[in-house]
């Protein structure tokens, strides 16, 4: 049975049964036939220092586990048990986002893929962490030798990018602030980390 096949069962509880009865392929049928649910739920929310598709991929996990957990002997249908898994799901990653937990691990913005399984280069785009006054001077001095020399080899619109880019921005913020396309937008920046390997 192909997954075109499944349109003619006609409820998503049947769905459910058949892949307990061992029909794997209903997963996927379930998951792509529920995706527009994720994109609009993942459109109505904001995720700090992510973008929406991090939201898809956190509903798509509550969809996962609402195909897993769903019980048809409770009154909830479904749809509506889904909706809930993948609602719950996304406001827990927004709650996560907004606790200051991660504040050192969000404040550094990477500046360089990282290719070949080395480390990329990362530059805290914050106030330094510590309270040490003359490791906070020497990193200040540090960041701002950096960006003296990066100012002298990029052009006009990669300074631009590079600053709202540290400032915390996504492709898409910065290319509507910019009135570009994000295409272009990540064609700068990856011109910037070529120009700082």
């Amino acid at each position: 049975m192909g997954q075109g096949d499944y349109k003619d069962v006609s409820t998503d509880e049947q769905l459910i049964a058949m892949l307990r009865d061992g029909r794997t392929e209903v997963m996927d049928y379930l998951l792509e036939k529920y995706k527009n649910l994720v994109r609009k739920r993942a459109n109505a929310l904001y995720l700090i220092g992510g973008e929406t598709e991090d939201l898809i991929q956190e509903g798509m996990i509550g969809l996962f586990k609402a195909i897993q957990d769903f019980r048809p002997d409770k009154e909830a249908t479904f749809y509506h048990f889904a909706e809930m898994c993948i609602a719950r799901q996304m406001y827990t990653a927004v709650e996560a986002s907004q606790r200051k937990k991660h504040t050192p691990l969000n404040t550094y913005v990477s500046l360089d893929a990282g290719q070949d399984g080395q480390d990329g280069l990362y530059m805290h785009a914050g106030q330094p962490q510590t309270l040490d006054p003359e490791a906070m001077f020497i990193s200040r001095e540090t960041v701002k030798q950096l960006l003296q020399q990066l100012s002298e080899r990029l052009s006009r619109m990669e300074r631009q990018v590079l600053a709202l880019y540290l400032e915390g921005m996504n492709y898409s913020q910065i290319a509507e602030q910019m009135g570009k396309t994000p295409k272009s937008i990540d064609n700068a920046l990856q011109r910037i980390r070529g120009k700082i390997k």
